[in-house]
Order: structure tokens, then sequence, then C-alpha cells
């Protein structure tokens, strides 16, 4: 059985070499071929000099090249790191500078985006250049390369030693307060991942998955991994529009698809071919609860198709499932632990919570991550030791204190009430307040701005900011929009922008209260309404 993530696909290309493992705009790559460039994709990364553990960074949209990249970084003995494509160059800068990155892989188009700020970046030495026709353009103190040259390298250099407990990814998750933090799993985390997820889902090769989530997301890369322990295949897409995923279902004969969902919300609405149930087994839902409306839509729509409603955090991967046959019953749990995980529900002194009791969600087992990257007091924070476990072990056992606030019932299923932090869940992002704060105050427009996430039908929530104005001057709310619409990937522009006369209010250790802010806006939002 594999240990490693790279021997999730490696081995299926033993087994089934002429399985497509790998679809992309009517290209198909079988298993044996996706092998061989991620091997060449290796050795060429070590010509170029990567050390053991260094980090590589993907900034691509979903395409062949992305997925060989991500899996050739820990062939070779490196970490990837996959950046979301929809981010700007300031934070695609961030990240680098965050977790020391030495090679990134990235497109012609982006890295002309990139050009100016790469030089901040002080560990990065190479760039790895997609698409290039000609020779990629020269950057001061970097070495650039094409994609195709640095896959023709050295396929005789030695890989670095590599166990399972060591690092294979960093993913970014933005944080209730300040900038995004690096994730790090290791490849333990992310292969028992893909044999839990793939139990329950009962995963095999004849199916063929569609990946319409970002790989950046840990549910969206999950769908490389299980295919690829099973030897399944995967379809990239990058949609525009809700018909495009729709399209590709029924075009590719997916047979398995999770969303998130503002998405299942918007595919809901569609007309759905009554062939697709033919070949659509499942549907899974990641990211947050969906309506029931909207799965009630679903299942008339996918009569035969059995959906799974799923809960995880990014430091433990995944955590909870719903199985089908659970949903008549309890269409609102997020129901019990994943294969190979326990799942606690706690007070806050760690004494277990009685059914019916509120508490926080603690996650233990293979999939708790390594920490945040860099951050001990952020990991002090999330990562302590298992609750009600023996005292005299010399080496505690560390879980994932979620911060979430769940129930559980008396035949142990359990059900989301809230999240502690200030977290804004909008479109399937996890968005930080601080950091849309921190875009806002750069335009030099306002004086005082708050972020605050308001309930939206579709979206989960929608980004509203109250600000306050530098002078007596009305705050121009379009130009402050133009310019985080120029700072910031769209699912993080605020949908609204409110001018308050008077300074924002503060909580007593004088930070401003959010709290406050939020239920004055829900009263506007109401009042609004009822006019």
């Amino acid at each position: 059985m594999p240990d490693l993530i790279h021997e999730l696909l490696l081995c299926s290309a033993e087994k089934t070499p002429h399985q497509e493992a790998l679809a992309y705009q009517g290209a198909h790559l079988d298993y044996r071929d996706l092998a061989t460039r991620i091997t060449d994709c290796a050795s060429g990364l070590l010509h170029l000099g990567l050390g053991r553990s260094e980090r590589v960074a993907i900034y691509l949209e979903k395409r062949l090249e992305t997925v060989v990249a991500i899996f050739g970084a820990t062939a070779a003995g490196g970490v990837f790191v996959p950046v979301n494509p929809l981010l700007k160059p300031d934070q695609v800068t961030y990240i680098l500078r965050d977790c020391n990155v030495r090679v990134l892989v990235t497109s012609t188009e982006r890295l002309k985006l990139l050009a100016p700020v790469l030089p901040q970046c002080h560990d990065l030495h190479t760039v790895i250049v997609v698409g290039t026709p000609d020779k990629p353009g020269v950057i001061p103190g970097l070495t650039t390369v094409s994609w195709e040259d640095a896959l023709s390298g050295n396929n005789n250099a030695s890989l670095h030693r590599v166990i399972d407990s060591d690092m294979a990814a960093i993913l970014y998750t933005s944080g209730s307060t300040g900038m995004p933090k690096g994730v790090v799993l290791s490849h333990r985390n992310m292969v028992a991942g893909a044999k839990s997820v793939a139990q329950y889902l009962e995963n095999c090769a004849d199916d063929r998955i569609l990946s319409a989530l970002p790989l950046s997301f840990d549910a969206g890369f999950s769908q490389l991994t299980t295919a690829f322990h099973v030897g399944a295949s995967v379809t990239l897409i990058n949609y525009l529009l809700p018909r495009d995923v729709l399209d590709a279902v029924v075009q590719e004969r997916i047979t398995g698809l999770t969303a998130v969902p503002p998405l299942w919300i918007q595919l809901a609405q569609l007309k759905w071919p009554a062939t697709v149930t033919e070949h659509l087994r499942y549907i899974a839902n990641t990211g947050g609860h969906m309506p029931k409306a909207t799965l009630d839509q679903l299942r008339a729509a996918l009569p035969k198709t059995l959906p799974y409603l799923m809960y995880g955090l990014t430091e433990s991967f995944r955590s909870t499932y719903l199985p089908p046959s659970e949903i008549d019953r309890r269409p609102d749990s997020i129901g019990k632990a994943i294969p190979n995980a326990e799942v606690l529900v706690v007070r806050e002194d760690g004494a277990p919570c009685a059914p019916g009791e509120a508490g926080e969600l603690v996650h233990r087992g293979a999939l708790v991550s390594l920490g945040y990257w860099n951050d001990p007091e952020k990991t002090a924070e999330r990562f302590k030791p298992v609750p009600g476990k023996p005292l005299g072990i010399a080496m505690p056992e560390m879980a994932v204190w979620s911060g979430d606030t769940v129930r559980i019932d008396d035949e142990g299923f359990l059900y989301f009430i809230s999240r502690r932090d200030e977290m804004i869940k909008t479109s399937g992002y996890r968005v930080s307040p601080t950091e849309v704060e921190e875009a806002i105050y750069a335009t030099n427009l306002v004086c005082e701005a708050a972020a605050l996430g308001i309930p939206h039908p579709v979206l989960g929530q929608v980004i509203v900011v109250i600000a306050t104005t530098r002078d007596e001057t009305p705050l121009n709310t379009e130009l402050l929009l133009t310019q985080c619409r120029q700072r910031l990937p769209a699912f993080m522009v605020p949908a609204q922008v409110i001018e308050r006369l008077e300074s924002l209010p503060r909580n007593p250790n004088g930070k401003i209260d959010r709290k406050r802010l939020a239920q004055e806006l829900q009263g506007l939002f109401m009042k609004a309404q009822s006019d």
C-alpha cells in the first residue's frame, strides 16, 4: 500500500497503466503517461536544485501541468504549495515569502503580473513557465525556464529520502485575523484522507470524477487523491458558469461530483437531462450547509444519485459525513466521523458533552495536520492534546480543536451550530475580514473600516464593509469598490460599502466591536426589507 502521496498515482500506474487518469479540454492521459511526466518533473526539479522539503508553489489554473507539478514536487522530495489562481499578485507574493518558496510554476500571462513583485521573494530562485512559445523573459535575480526544458533534465537524478510523516503540502487558508495561514499536511495526512474518503464514497476504478473545486482547497485537492488511490479518472474544469459544470457532467459521463453550497444552489436551478442519473452515481456537498430546498431539488432531478453531506476543516483535511441512508431522517446533520478518525464534542474544560449539549468539535486521528507553517502561537491555540487520554503517556497525542460549536444526538450524529471566529464564508471560500480591511485601508480613502458577513440565500454570506472617512468629505464608495476589485479576487470584493458618520464602536479591549456592528447592520437590513 502507498505511504507517500505520489505513490497513490504510481501504484495505480503499475496496476492499470492504460486506464485514463486525467482529462482536460479534450486531452487525455493514462496512468502510465501521467506517471512518466511526474517522474520527469521530479528529475527536472532536482536538476534545478530543489532541496529536500523545499517548497514548490504552483500558481496556475487547473490544467495537466498543474497536476504534474504538484505530484512531481512530492516525488522529488519537495513540498507543493497550490496557490489559488484567483489571488492577486500581492497576495501571491505574501504566500511565496511566508513559506520561503524556492521554485514557482506559473504561466506566461501570470508571470507578467507577478514580475514587478517577485524580487521581493528572496528565497525564490527559479520560475518554471508554462505555455511559453519562446524562451521566457528575464527577471533579475531569478532563473526562468520553460516547462518543456524543465521536464527534459537528467532522469538519473537521485530523489530525496522521504517518509510518511514528512511534509507533503502547505495549503493556505484565511484566518479570522491577519493574513492567510499555511496549514502543513504530511504524506500520511493526505494518503489517509484519500483512503478514508474513497472508502465511504465507495470510489472505484470505473469512477469518472469532475474536479470543479480549486486544487488549493482541501476538498478540491481530495478529488485527485481519492481518484488516484482507486485508479479512477479525473476531469479538470475551470468553469465560468454553472451551466459549464452541468455540460461537463453530461459530456464526460461523470460519476461523482463534489461542490460547495453556492454552486449547488445554482446547479439546482438548471434543468438536468434525465440521462445524467444513469451515470452520476453520487453528489457530495462540502464547505458549508446545503439548504434543504436545494437538496430536495437535486434529489428530485437525480433520483438515482446518492447525496453525501460532508464537513471538514483544512487542519484535518476531512472530518465527518452523513451517509445517503440518513438524509431523510436528519438532513441538517453533518453526520459522524469519517473512517479512521474520531470526532469528540467537549466542554471548555475538555469534558465530554452530553447529548444535545453544545460544545467544541475536536478531531483526532491520522488526518490531523502538522500545524501552521512558521506560527507556533496559532498552532498551540488550535492543536492541543486529545482530551481524556491517559496522563501517563509521555508523548501526548495532538488533536485539532476546531473552534466550531456543534452538538451530538443520542445516536451519535453531529449537528453544526456556529463558528466561533469571525470568518466570512462566501461562495464556498473562507475570507478573513482583516485581509479585506487591509486592502481597503491601502486605498487611503477611509479612516476606519470593518468587513462583516451578512447572510445571503445563494452565497452563504456577502461581504459588507462599514467605513468612516478621514475628513468631512463624503465617502466615494464607487471609487473604493473599483480599487478593491484591483486589489482583491472577485469573491473577496465587498458587495456593499456603508459610510458611518461617527467612529466605529470599540469593545473593552479597544478593538472594533464587530458583534455590535453586525447587530446594527442586521437591523438596517431588516428595516430595509420591511420598508
